[in-house]
Formats: C-alpha cells, structure tokens, sequence
C-alpha cells in the first residue's frame, strides 16, 4: 500500500507518519516540501502531486484552522478547506484511492447537551466551521472512496494546546479565568492516527466501510474542568504552579470577546465508529495524561 500524506509536521500529521508506517509506503509532506508539493493553498500543485505518487489512499491532514482568523481570511479558509479537498477527491477518483479527511465538531451549532452523531443537520457558527463542511460537502460529492472523520479538541505533546498554555499561565498568573460552559473531549492525535490507521487497513478489505464517522475521546469535560485537570496533575507531580486551586475562576464565553463565535456543546457520538471497526474509543483523561507526563518530563 502506498500512502501520501499531507499535512506531515501537524499534530495528527506527525502521528500519522508513526502509524502508517506498518501499511507499506508513506509519501509524508508538507507546504515547504520540495521534491512534491504538500501546500493546500496551491491546487495545480497538490493535483500534480497525487498524479506522480499515484497513492492507494491520501490522507489529509492539513488544514486552516485558526478559527479567528478565518472570518478575515475567508478566501484562504475557503481555498484550503473546501477547494483543496475537492481536488483531492477529484483526484482519488480519477485512481480509485481511498481520500482520508479530517473535519470538526464546528459543524454544528452547539446546541442541547447531547453528542451529536452524523445523521444530525450541521449548522455552522463560523467561517471555520463553515468551510469545513463544505469540505466534507466536496468529497461526498466528487465521488471517491473516502473515510471522513469529525473530531474535537485535539492536543498533542508536539506543538502548542490548551494544556501548555494553561501550565504557563498558571506559573505566571495569581488567578484564572477559564471558559465553563463549552462542552467537549480533549481528543490525542495519537489516539486519532491509531485509530485511523487501522480502519484505513480494514477500509482496504472492506470498501463498504466508506463514509463519515465521528471519532473522538469518550466523556465530556468543559475547559473550566480540563484547566483543573491539567494542573491539579501538575501539582500531583511537582510542577511549580504559581495559582492555587481556588484561584481558578469558572466563566461563560461571552467574557471573552472573539471574532468567531465557538459551539457550546461540542460532544460527539462516537457509535457508528466504534461498531463499524471494532474499537474500543478511550475516555479523554489517560492520554491527556499521558501527554501532560511528556510535557512536564521536558
């Protein structure tokens, strides 16, 4: 199996190349990689690409995602998350490969408290969220084989996340202000490349597979209960923190203002996933400590 990847030194890209690695040959780029081109910005580049590597299955894992940012920038956003995939799927197509994608919980508008699945209607908040679903729209439409998967909050000990700039803040600051009333599953890239290396595998035997899956941790927390836990396990292993517990104030969103409007319930259902390929999905708390130990250990 030959595999070509975009998106190499991102948080999931730089997972992805570890796992991939047991199924065959992996082309691994990113938007400086010279002998093909790895930049979504650039379609007759990225369309060339795949015609000279002529993959089994691509995999992408780049794409725009500063959220704020996006409603300024919405014509790069739109190019990179909705026309770049589309070539892509366009090009799976023309050789039957396999397109691998990766969207958010962004699509929907983060209403009620129960975790979305992937028959509920998308809705939007935010160019990001927008785009990403004119993405996903894009792929289904060209007509590949593909396996799109939405996902939540994803962290890495690569890279910045919330939990390093909570350890930094609380090392820095007497007091906190942390967001309570967004919901979701801090979700490891780790867990992510896995997981997709093995239905990527099982899609392989299995074209009937094909489609869209939500996959994320297991449990919800809000960020407010997510900056507890990242630093009552700092304290736990002796990491200087400057803030006492008590000094960790829950608020709502409207006390930050941000261009782009963020879901409050972010929770996925993660079913389809788990029945389809026959994995376990873990809770969110193991590998966040997992990374906070290679963060601390640093």
């Amino acid at each position: 199996m030959k595999i070509l990847l975009f998106g190499k030194n991102g948080q999931v890209g730089w997972e992805l190349q570890r796992s991939l690695m047991p199924l065959g040959e992996v082309v691994a780029l990113d938007r400086s990689s010279q002998e093909y081109c790895g930049d979504l910005a650039n379609l007759t580049g990225i369309a060339q690409t795949v015609r000279a590597v002529a993959p089994d299955v691509i995999i992408n894992a780049a794409a725009y995602t500063a959220v704020d940012q996006a409603e300024a920038e919405r014509g790069l956003a739109y190019r990179i998350n909705v026309e770049a995939p589309a070539v892509l799927a366009q090009e799976a197509r023309h050789i039957n490969a396999w397109l691998v994608h990766y969207s958010t919980d962004y699509v929907f508008d983060g209403s009620g408290d129960q975790p979305w699945s992937e028959s509920d209607l998308p809705s939007p908040l935010n160019v990001y969220g927008q785009t990403k679903l004119q993405g996903e729209e894009a792929i289904r439409s060209a007509g590949c084989r593909h396996l799109i998967f939405r996902t939540s909050w994803v962290y890495a000990a690569r890279g910045n996340n919330f939990a390093k700039t909570m350890l930094r803040l609380a090392r820095e600051r007497d007091q906190l202000t942390v967001i309570d009333d967004q919901m979701g599953a801090p979700t490891g890239a780790d867990l992510l490349a896995d997981a997709t290396a093995h239905a990527v595998l099982m899609a392989w035997k299995r074209p009937e597979v094909a489609g869209l899956y939500h996959l994320a941790a297991d449990g919800e927390v809000s960020w407010y209960g997510y900056a507890r836990f990242i630093l009552d396990f700092a304290r736990e292993h002796a990491c200087a923190i400057k803030v006492q517990s008590d000094a960790i104030l829950p608020v709502a969103s409207r006390a930050f203002a941000t261009a782009a409007k963020r879901p409050l319930n972010s929770r996925l259902k993660t079913e389809k996933f788990r029945r389809t390929f026959g994995l376990n999905v873990p809770q969110w708390q193991p590998g966040v400590a997992r990374m906070l130990t290679e963060v601390l250990e640093k």
